[in-house]
């Protein structure tokens, strides 16, 4: 039992930490079952968002080097312009494409899954919205799915993986799956 403890009326806290466990355990499922994590989309956004800083940092240099003057020429007007829009597609990134997707992986027999959540600021449910697919496209399992964070977080914060993974196991079709394949290998 993890003995890291959350304040339980940080909505945020609750669902960062909630998001933090799906990793693991998608990750270290029976063989397989095992999803391998897909960090393209991630790699993307740190692209954009390291390519601004750059950006920044050079006319930043610029600016404390050179003196106000030199911040009118032309290459500091297109770097300064450049970085608006790095930020701008950046922004699109993360709430159109990411869209809360926390989770993004691929078995070895090709089917991938792609997991977004979400949590209204007061509210107490987590919210999962899970896409399955099948290594030809198609698919087969795209459900939304809700719970109190109580279910897995005690009154005094601490999170508690197996009900957690027991939730996620009874919504989705393959990790239900493979949640009954440990029981039979475990007795």
């Amino acid at each position: 039992m993890d003995t890291n403890k959350v304040p339980v009326y940080s909505t945020n806290d609750l669902k960062s930490t909630s998001d933090d466990a799906l990793l693991p355990y998608l990750t270290n499922l029976p063989a397989p079952y095992a999803f391998t994590p897909d960090y393209s989309k991630s790699n993307i956004r740190f692209l954009l968002g390291y390519s601004a800083v750059a950006i920044a940092g050079f006319t930043f240099y610029a600016d404390r080097t050179l003196g106000w003057e030199a911040t009118t020429s032309p290459w500091i007007i297109a770097a300064v312009g450049t970085y608006f829009v790095l930020n701008s597609i950046l922004t699109y990134w993360i709430w159109a494409v990411e869209a809360g997707e926390v989770y993004s992986g691929k078995r070895k027999t090709g089917e991938t899954i792609s997991v977004s959540s979400s949590a209204k600021k007061f509210s107490n449910l987590y919210k999962l919205h899970v896409t399955y697919k099948s290594a030809t496209g198609k698919v087969l399992q795209d459900k939304w799915c809700e719970a109190p964070f109580a279910t897995w977080f005690s009154a005094d914060g601490v999170f508690h993986q197996e009900p957690f993974r027991r939730w996620i196991a009874s919504e989705i079709d393959v990790l239900r799956l493979a949640a009954k394949q440990n029981e039979k290998k475990s007795g």
